[in-house]
């Protein structure tokens, strides 16, 4: 009797976790197959917007590339995570290797100052970074939203970094050096390889910030021709005379599909790096 009672308990707690799974499975893909329906959608306004569109039509997507400035929007967010993510990686990976492996002076000051400064989030010095580029002339400048976007995201990186080369055993780097290499060579040939699941994961962070990043565009740029995808968009809903609800859900496909496609092609190295970060960071 008590081993059948179990057994029912143990049929019921299952049911539970399969209909919470399934709940919280549609509230995450409901709006999602309903944002890409909308796209498709011949009506132009959001009372109209359906998950299953009555005439599906690619017209919203031509009017946003003809119509639109979406294309430079585009262009202009795609050099912004690429810069962030190539430079925030380099910049990175330079301070993780030189914490792991060097011994300076203020090395532990150094440390400290840096995990008290990811504890704050980038918006807070919303204030401080307009009035420092307005003097250094970097506002409405694509280049201060690279500097900005790096400068976010290199604290927590180097942490994360710094973490996983501490665990690269030092043995590499001495026999490499008996061996004739220099400190240049170890860290190309050896760090860097090593670490690339970690590396990996850390590029698509950083490709992924500034992508669907809003507020420091909104508050730092201003033309039309320097907008990111994310003010770009967000410009089509405010003003409710347009009614380009459609057009917008349209834009939010183009602006997924990067994104998407890179979790699905590093999906390995990104496990790899999440569980190496879980084990040594």
């Amino acid at each position: 009797m008590n081993r059948k009672r179990k057994n029912v308990a143990g049929v019921f707690k299952t049911v539970l976790i399969y209909m919470e799974l399934i709940v919280v499975a549609l509230v995450v893909i409901y709006p999602l197959v309903w944002i890409v329906g909308s796209s498709f959608g011949s009506s132009k306004g959001l009372a109209n917007a359906s998950a299953i569109p009555h005439n599906p039509t690619l017209q919203n997507y031509k009017d946003l590339f003809q119509n639109t400035n979406f294309p430079i929007w585009y262009m202009n967010t795609l050099k912004v995570a690429l810069s962030n993510m190539v430079f925030g990686v380099l910049l990175s990976t330079l301070g993780a290797y030189a914490f792991s492996r060097f011994k300076f002076k203020g090395k532990k000051v150094s440390l400290l100052t840096i995990l008290v400064l990811q504890m704050f989030p980038a918006f807070l010095t919303a204030i401080a970074v307009y009035m420092l580029f307005l003097n250094f002339g970097l506002l409405d400048s694509l280049v201060g939203l690279v500097v900005v976007g790096i400068a976010a995201q290199l604290p927590y990186n180097i942490w994360l970094l710094k973490g996983y080369l501490d665990n690269i055993s030092p043995s590499f780097d001495e026999a490499a050096l008996i061996d004739g290499a220099s400190r240049t060579q170890i860290f190309t040939k050896i760090i860097i390889p090593l670490a690339s699941p970690m590396l990996t994961f850390v590029a698509v962070l950083q490709f992924a910030a500034p992508w669907m990043d809003f507020i420091l565009p909104r508050l730092l740029i201003s033309s039309e021709e320097k907008k990111t995808v994310a003010i770009g968009l967000y410009s089509m809903i405010i003003d409710q005379t347009r009614n380009e609800f459609t057009l917008f859900a349209s834009g939010s496909v183009l602006v997924a599909i990067p994104i998407a496609v890179l979790y699905i092609v590093l999906q390995k190295y990104l496990i790899n790096g999440l569980s190496a970060g879980g084990d040594k960071g």
